[in-house]
């Protein structure tokens, strides 16, 4: 996937996690199973950790259903 700095620069301002963070977690994910739980559950908590934005257990239970279901949109810059 070749996402733009544009995008990056959006994320940042939202999240204030900058570009080496995102792709340093990326990797993170690239190199575990995002079909296991318990990555899935850290990787959220390591972000709600960085952004400073308080995940609850029911919307992480959300957040991990979605992925384990495939639900998630193919095109994450519309995210945006």
């Amino acid at each position: 996937m070749n996402l733009s700095d544009d995008f990056f620069k959006k994320v940042e301002k939202k999240t204030n996690v900058d570009k080496d963070t995102i792709l340093s977690l990326a990797d993170r994910l690239n190199k575990g199973n995002l079909k296991d739980e318990g990555t899935l559950r850290d990787v959220i908590k390591t972000l709600s950790k960085l952004t400073g934005k308080n995940v609850s257990q029911d919307k992480e239970d959300k957040i991990v259903d979605t992925i384990l279901k495939d639900k998630v949109p193919k095109n994450v810059e519309k995210m945006f």
